[in-house]
């Protein structure tokens, strides 16, 4: 176990006097329920100062949003609690449902607001007439607690996110180089992506969080239109990994060597690709004019020369995509915002932002958590619990919490049992610390060396949530106020309805969500055979430059549920050549209109062929093999007299060439190619060779 830094303890400190900070203001406000002030701080803490800010901001949007709803409806329907219940419960649920919708830090804005109507407006449903004060006097102690975390964050050492950010990009590229060190060095030369590959796409999922909180720190507030640049760019990096991969695989298969100077090349590009100084200027140009030359080399004119040349394409578009990065990463780190820069890769839209979203299980997730709020909250109006309000309450948080997670139980179950040691910290503070002492700095003594010493887990991601759950219930539970009052059966029932609570959204979670990360997986890549299979067909014509980020986001929700199961045709999935095909589909959906009659009947079948193939898997919910009649189709494609005359019909060409490496990467070359001209020394190989 690695011992907390120096920094470590510096955030732990700063979290703590925020904390106090908040603590002392309320109080000194005289406010309701101070003890909200000293929890927000450490909701909203992050080691970073940006994070730190967008957290607060989203926060306090959050609370005002469901302050208001509380005002609005807790009169309107407090005299039909039923209704007031199903209310709470879709409100909660629908604000959910959105939150999902927004993968970002934003999205705890509509979490937030969702569950925050049921602590707000439930415990005030007995005295209607103070929900104004208690929804005011809520949102002042959760603002009072967010500007006192930023003040601290910002103004005593902070951290900048563009450090970060820069470091967790150093470390995405540092594994990818070893990838593409692998391939060019030919270990990795295979037409399959291995899973620890396929990996980098979910890595840039964790990097998105970071990038998104660029504008909220200061000092790299300019680069923010940098790092989405930059995101694009390393997304696309992933499939000309694989698709160079395989082409090399091609050019050596039947253990024949690779020409002398392409290898030579090879190995210079990976020594490049791990130099520090990998940034220079000149580099890109330097290979670009090696690569045109080995082009020119190359007379042959047959299967093979398809093959090297796509296999250079890919080599050209991986070194300036590289360096684009490269140049990024720096201008991230140092904060600064260059608009004179111009990319290297600038032939061809990069990535783009689009999401892919499972709105079906979503809604299902969602749908749970509305169901297990109401039926709790009519548990409690049949039962007139007096302390139900607090078991409604948790049964929602805990819910919303985890509903994004394919076993939230697990989780829950974890809640349920810290939940419990905040409470035994909070009996003995009540009952046993508070009463024996007097004044504010005495309090602050008390608390700090439970605070301090779990404040030092919140900046290690995998006791984040711990150290969250134990400073937060701590506070709340402990409900300091201006005088100190000790009752013994408030504080059980407050407690024991907490616990039930939990307890509730455990049992409703398993009963309702047995499955685990199988099914999502599953529908996961039916969805990316069913976006094939209509593209293939025709049907979304208007979303093309969105499906290669859809199928990227797709494939990095995929990866880390494919890890933890033994699947075979699961196993077999490789999200890369998945992307390449979707490429090269749309690269012959914008070209075949200029074809001749024989040409598109042609291009047609193979169209038809592959939308049929990807419609059986969707059907028979596995991965059917593609059969010899769609690679005669290609070969008779491929064999088409005049697409080497123009632009487009080299595009069709080199898209079908893409095609039948990415279904068909172990067959021999089309005999009808052998030796036969084929002129495809177009000036770029388009997107479609992938």
């Amino acid at each position: 176990m690695m011992f907390p830094s120096w920094r470590d303890w510096v955030f732990s400190a700063k979290a703590f006097l925020a904390s106090m900070m908040a603590l002392y203001i309320a109080l000194w406000f005289d406010l309701p329920r101070p003890y909200w002030a000293m929890a927000a701080v450490y909701v909203v803490a992050n080691p970073l100062a940006g994070a730190t800010s967008s957290k607060g901001l989203y926060r306090a949007l959050g609370t005002i949003i469901g302050a208001s709803a509380a005002v609005f409806f807790v009169p309107l329907f407090v005299n039909a609690p039923e209704l007031l219940a199903l209310v709470v419960a879709l409100w909660t649920g629908c604000l959910l449902y959105i939150s999902m919708l927004d993968r970002t830090p934003r999205s705890y804005v509509f979490m937030l607001a969702g569950y925050s109507l049921p602590l707000i407006a439930l415990p005030t449903v007995g005295t209607p007439e103070l929900i104004f004060d208690t929804a005011v006097a809520r949102t002042e102690e959760i603002i009072i607690g967010i500007t006192c975390a930023t003040l601290v964050g910002l103004l005593i050492f902070p951290s900048s996110v563009g450090t970060v950010v820069g470091g967790r990009i150093t470390d995405w590229l540092d594994d990818a180089a070893d990838w593409a060190n692998e391939i060019l060095r030919g270990e990795g030369a295979i037409p399959a992506t291995p899973a620890r590959r396929q990996k980098l796409a979910a890595d840039i999922a964790g990097l998105d969080l970071i990038i998104s909180q660029l504008s909220f720190d200061a000092g790299t507030r300019d680069v923010a239109r940098h790092a989405r640049e930059l995101r694009g760019r390393l997304m696309m990096l992933l499939p000309l990994f694989s698709s160079l991969a395989d082409r090399l695989h091609a050019l050596k298969s039947g253990d024949r060597p690779l020409p002398a100077k392409l290898g030579s090349l090879l190995h210079e590009v990976a020594d490049w690709l791990q130099s520090p100084d990998a940034a220079s200027a000149d580099a890109p140009q330097r290979f670009a004019r090696t690569i045109e030359e080995l082009k020119s080399a190359d007379r042959s004119e047959n299967w093979d020369h398809l093959i090297l040349s796509s296999a250079l394409a890919r080599l050209l578009e991986i070194i300036n995509l590289w360096h684009d990065c490269l140049a990024l990463r720096e201008q991230i780190a140092r904060g600064q915002y260059s608009g004179r820069w111009r990319p290297t890769f600038r032939h061809r839209q990069v990535v783009g932002r689009t999401r892919y979203y499972d709105y079906a299980m979503m809604l299902f997730s969602s749908g749970s958590v509305v169901v297990a709020t109401l039926v709790a909250s009519l548990i409690w109006i049949e039962t007139g619990w007096q302390s139900g309000a607090g078991f409604v309450m948790m049964t929602a948080v805990a819910c919303s919490f985890f509903a994004a997670m394919d076993q939230p139980a697990p989780f829950i179950f974890k809640m349920f049992l810290w939940c419990g040691v905040s409470l035994i910290a909070a009996f003995v503070y009540q009952f046993a610390i508070l009463p024996a002492i007097s004044g504010y700095e005495m309090l602050v003594l008390v608390f700090a060396p439970s605070f301090l010493l779990i404040g030092l887990l919140i900046p290690r991601p995998q006791f984040n949530m711990l150290a969250m759950l134990l400073t937060v219930n701590t506070a709340s539970f402990v409900a300091m106020q201006n005088r100190l009052t000790v009752d013994f059966a408030s504080f059980a029932n407050e407690a024991i309805a907490a616990m039930a609570g939990i307890a509730f959204a455990l049992i409703w979670t398993q009963v309702a969500r047995p499955f685990g990360a199988e099914i999502a997986a599953r529908r996961l890549v039916r969805a990316g055979w069913s976006d094939l299979a209509e593209t293939a067909a025709g049907l979304r014509r208007s979303d093309h430059e969105k499906l290669a980020g859809r199928m990227l986001d797709r494939m990095g929700q995929l990866v880390p549920r494919l890890a933890a199961l033994e699947d075979r045709y699961l196993s077999e999935i490789d999200g890369f050549a998945e992307v390449r095909l979707g490429f090269n589909i749309v690269a012959i959906q914008r070209a075949r209109r200029h074809l001749d009659g024989d040409g598109q009947s042609s291009v047609n079948a193979v169209l038809s062929g592959i939308a049929d193939l990807f419609r059986q898997r969707v059907v028979r919910r596995e991965a059917v093999a593609p059969d010899a009649r769609l690679q005669e189709r290609i070969d008779q494609a491929l064999s088409l007299p005049g697409l080497q005359q123009t632009m487009q019909g080299r595009s069709i060409l080199d898209a079908l060439v893409g095609l039948r490496r990415a279904l068909f990467p172990y067959a021999p070359s089309p005999k009808p190619m052998d030796g036969e001209i084929v002129k495809t020394s177009s000036p770029q190989m388009l997107m479609a060779a992938e």
